[in-house]
Order: structure tokens, then C-alpha cells, then sequence
């Protein structure tokens, strides 16, 4: 069935297709078991035709844009994998208006705001991954979300049906949207407002040596690992309960930054989620807060990541 499809990819579109493809070369983290088939639409088009072939030979499909906030299971992920980094990068200014799709990489779009004097997006300078993954767990950093100043964001739908959904009802909140499942993102609208371009560079360099300053960017992670409990901090719990330097195999908590969980060199997802499951029950045990994921888990079992949310 997987080859069927892969033909059927080639024969209508211009996407690239592989079976049995390493997922850890598509993630920051560089871990990852195979995919039973990758597949890398060069345009808009070419998604919304592949969406269409996958959804009629009913394979189950999974979305990645840049890799980033992501583990993947070292036995991969089964069905067709849709990679959004060789399509939907077109960025566009009118004015204090600023289109993107969604498989651009969001410091791309920061920079382009900030070329257009637009404020509003410069907070989010240095924030991994694509403008998709970023609306779907409403990023954010330095104060500031990438939802604020949004107006729409545009979607194929699980009837593949092109929707435009507006900001009011996606119900964003701290690292939470309401797109549905199945939702798959393709542009987004946003209203800025014009400014004094050096006061833009200011907040724009004060974001990247912020980062620069306390969080590992020169390890492989897939950002903030835990989501901030309410009135406290993920990285201080663990801070605290004395994590920063453990490691399990070559899976590590920073020594710079608690809550970024790092690729010590060729660490396994097995390595992984041990490391994660410990730092979740130590936090629980000595401070009774439940932290929650903000990396998403790809590919894994039910049982695996039991207890982990």
C-alpha cells in the first residue's frame, strides 16, 4: 500500500518521497526511527493534492515542520510523514500586514518584520521551529505570543476543505490553541503596527541575547521541555530538585538551562523519555506540581508515555 501511494505521489506531484526514511535527520534532536514514508511537497498545491491521495488510500498521516519541539520514538512513526520545510515559506508585507505560511521558519518571519519596521514579532526572535508549530502552541517568550497580533490563520481541514479560522476562535491560551487534530496549517495573517525601527532592534537584540545568554543554543534540543506551571517556572522546579547535569545515556538536563533536555551525543528516545519520566516524578514528588509537556512525543505507544501530559 505504501509504495501504491508513493507512486501515485510521484505520478500527480513534484514531491520528493521516501520510504523507510531516518526521522532523526528531520529532528533537532537528532533521534528518531524511520518513517514508512516521507514525503517533501515542493508547494502548496503539491500538499493539498498529497493530503488528498493519503486521505483516500486512508493512511494515517503525520505532520512535521522543522523537527523542532518534537521526540520522535526510536521505532519511527507509521504511515506517511509530511515534511513542510521545502514548502509554504512565502512572506508578504501590505503595509502593517504581514502574510506567512506555515512551514516558514519563524525567525525568518521576525526578521522580515523587522526589516518592515513592524513590531509585534520581535520577542519571539530566536524561537525554534515553523510559524504551524509555533500557532499551535501559541509560542511565545520575553512577554510576548505569537497569537497576539494575529488575525486569521488559514487551514485544510479534515474534509479537505480550505477554512480560514480567526483568532477569536482558536481560544489560545498559555501554550494552547484549539485547532483541531487534523487541522493541517498553511498561512496565517497578522496586524502590526509601524514603528521607530530602532526601538525595534533594541527589543529584537535584547530577545537574542537573552537566549544567548541562559539557554544551551549550542546543543541539540528541542526547546523548553516542560510547559511553566502557573506562577512558577518549569526550569526553577527542576533547577531546584537539584537535575541540572543528569543524565541518562547520553540524554542530559543542561547545566545551563533545566528545562532544555539536550542530545549529549547519540542518545535513543528509550534514553529520552527515561530522563523525562525521572525529572516529571522527582518535580512531583518534592514539590507536588505535575509539570506538563511542551515537546510533543511522536510515534509512541500509549503505555510509554503513560503519566506524561
Amino acid at each position: 500500500m505504501i509504495e501504491t501511494v508513493m507512486n501515485e505521489i510521484n505520478n500527480k506531484t513534484a514531491s520528493l518521497c521516501f520510504m523507510n526514511e531516518s526521522l532523526k535527520k528531520h529532528t533537532t534532536y537528532g533521534i528518531g526511527g524511520p518513517a514508512d514514508l516521507m514525503i517533501f511537497p515542493k508547494s502548496k498545491q503539491d500538499l493539498i493534492k498529497v493530503i488528498e491521495i493519503i486521505n483516500e488510500n486512508k493512511i494515517q498521516l503525520t505532520i512535521l515542520g522543522s523537527g523542532s519541539n518534537v521526540l520522535v520514538s526510536d521505532n519511527g512513526i507509521r504511515g506517511a510523514v509530511i515534511s513542510l520545510k521545502n514548502s509554504l515559506k512565502q512572506i508578504e508585507v501590505d503595509n502593517n500586514i504581514l502574510y506567512a505560511e506555515c512551514g516558514t521558519m519563524l525567525g525568518k518571519i521576525v526578521k522580515h518584520a523587522v526589516k518592515n519596521n513592524l513590531i509585534g514579532l520581535e520577542n519571539l526572535n530566536g524561537v525554534p521551529g515553523t510559524l504551524g508549530g509555533a500557532l499551535i502552541m501559541n509560542a511565545g517568550a520575553w512577554g510576548g505570543e505569537i497569537s497576539e497580533n494575529l488575525i486569521h490563520v488559514e487551514v485544510i481541514n479534515s474534509k479537505s476543505e480550505i477554512q480560514k479560522i480567526q483568532k477569536k476562535d482558536l481560544n489560545f491560551s498559555y501554550r494552547q490553541s484549539s485547532f483541531n487534530k487534523d487541522d493541517i496549517l498553511l498561512s496565517a495573517k497578522f496586524n502590526l503596527k509601524k514603528a521607530d525601527k530602532d526601538i525595534i532592534k533594541e527589543n529584537f537584540i535584547e530577545a537574542q541575547s537573552g537566549r544567548k545568554k541562559s539557554q544551551p543554543l549550542n546543543k541539540r534540543s528541542a526547546g523548553s521541555l516542560f510547559k511553566n506551571p502557573k506562577n512558577n517556572s518549569a526550569g526553577k522546579l527542576l533547577d531546584e530538585a537539584g537535575l541540572k547535569g543528569f543524565s541518562i545515556g547520553d540524554a542530559k538536563i543542561s547545566e545551563k538551562h533545566a528545562n532544555f533536555f539536550i542530545n549529549d551525543g547519540d542518545a535513543t528516545s528509550k534514553d529520552m523519555l527515561m530522563l523525562i519520566k525521572k525529572a516529571h516524578k522527582e518535580v512531583k514528588d518534592k514539590f507536588n506540581v505535575n509539570l506538563s509537556l511542551e515537546v510533543k512525543l511522536m510515534g509512541f505507544n500509549e503505555d510509554e508515555i503513560e503519566g506524561l501530559c
